[in-house]
C-alpha cells in the first residue's frame, strides 16, 4: 500500500471526521480510530507512520489553530487586536 497517498487521502477528509476534535490529542485519537476501522490490514508501525504523516499535514495547514478558535480567522493578529 502506498502510504503517501493514504496520508494525503486521510488528511483531505480531516474536516469531516475530526470536526469535534478539541485538541491535537483528540485528533490523533480520531486518526487512530479511523485507521483501525478502515485500514485494519496495516501493521502497528504502518498505522503510526500514517497517523504521524496526517498530523504533520494538519499542523502545516493550520488545522489546529483554526479549529481551536471555532473556524476562521483566529491567530495572533486577532489576539493582538483584542488585547489593545
Amino acid at each position: 500500500m502506498d502510504h503517501r497517498s493514504l496520508i494525503d487521502e486521510i488528511a483531505s477528509r480531516a474536516d469531516d471526521f475530526l470536526a469535534g476534535a478539541a485538541s491535537r490529542k483528540e485528533a490523533r485519537a480520531g486518526i487512530d480510530e479511523l485507521l483501525n476501522a478502515d485500514y485494519a490490514q496495516l501493521g502497528p508501525a504502518e498505522r503510526r507512520q500514517v497517523a504521524e504523516g496526517v498530523m504533520r499535514i494538519l499542523e502545516n495547514e493550520g488545522f489546529f489553530e483554526f479549529g481551536s478558535r471555532g473556524g476562521r480567522g483566529g491567530g495572533s493578529d486577532a489576539e493582538s487586536e483584542n488585547g489593545e
